[in-house]
């Protein structure tokens, strides 16, 4: 398949449900069985790609026409799991998010107040016919959040390098059966709640909570960092342990050492200052 450009696209990581094949009506599930054999599927570069180029037209597309017929696919213990990419769900619910990310001048520059309006109205009406619709992929930009390092474990860590001489990019991610995840958020919401206010990190622990349960018990959930990897030094990337320091905070709460959650806490703002450096001077 032909991508729209070599340029690699950065900084944002992923957060994705696999489902099992039989968790899918028909025809979709015959669509996907044929997917799955293909010798060569697009990765993710190539649909943030696809994303920008068509902002590039006048008036831009913010939102793609016609849904993705794209997905990863994964085979666990020869079960074969299905993460649909969905990308024009998915860019309708950013852009109703860009309001809070972007200053109105600079919304109004990348994308017209007209065009806006139009694709929340094409929303509107998709919704209307489409009430129980919901991502198999949430996306972050410039950040992994706290709350989805929550859903795994260190030990399910996975690091590349990368290959420098041809080119392959590192990828650090973490996967793990969706009943180990609802039970880590169950779990540690009963902490937080317990031993610190209504906050972001509840909230949005919460919600993904909420999240997960709309997917087969037998899915397998990820959390990859994307582009991310091209956001921070190598030698930070090979040691960033952020689930573990995040497990342990969790753990010190717990047992009400505030002091090692601290420590716990301070050791993830530190790793991610120089991403949060790169963000502001963009």
């Amino acid at each position: 398949m032909p991508k729209v450009s070599s340029v690699i696209v950065p900084y944002a990581s992923y957060l994705r449900v696999y489902e099992p094949l039989a968790a899918f009506p028909e025809p979709e599930r015959t669509h996907w069985a044929r997917y799955a054999r293909r010798a060569e599927r697009p990765s993710y570069q190539d649909e943030l790609r696809r994303s920008l180029a068509d902002l590039l037209p006048t008036p831009p597309i913010p939102v793609p026409v016609h849904e993705s017929a794209d997905a990863f696919v994964l085979s666990v213990d020869g079960v074969l799991c299905v993460c649909p990419w969905r990308t024009r769900l998915r860019g309708w619910q950013a852009l109703e998010e860009l309001a809070d990310e972007l200053p109105v001048s600079v919304l109004d520059a990348v994308l017209p107040p007209l065009v806006r309006r139009q694709a929340a109205l094409d929303y509107e009406r998709w919704l209307a016919r489409n009430p129980d619709a919901r991502p198999w992929i949430r996306t972050s930009t410039w950040q992994v959040p706290l709350n989805w390092f929550v859903l795994v474990t260190d030990e399910e860590r996975r690091y590349e390098k990368g290959a420098g001489g041809d080119g392959a990019a590192p990828v650090l991610r973490y996967r793990t059966p969706m009943v180990q995840a609802r039970r880590r958020t169950a779990r540690a919401l009963k902490t937080l709640r317990d031993t610190l206010d209504e906050g972001p990190l509840i909230d949005g622990l919460v919600d993904v909570g909420r999240w997960l349960e709309e997917f087969h018990p037998r899915s397998l959930v990820e959390l990859d960092y994307g582009g991310l990897v091209h956001a921070l030094p190598a030698g930070h990337l090979e040691d960033d342990h952020s689930a573990a320091d995040v497990a342990e905070g969790i753990e010190a709460l717990r047992h009400g050492d505030g002091a090692a959650a601290g420590e716990a806490y301070g050791r993830l703002v530190e790793r991610w200052r120089s991403v949060r450096d790169r963000r502001s001077s963009n």
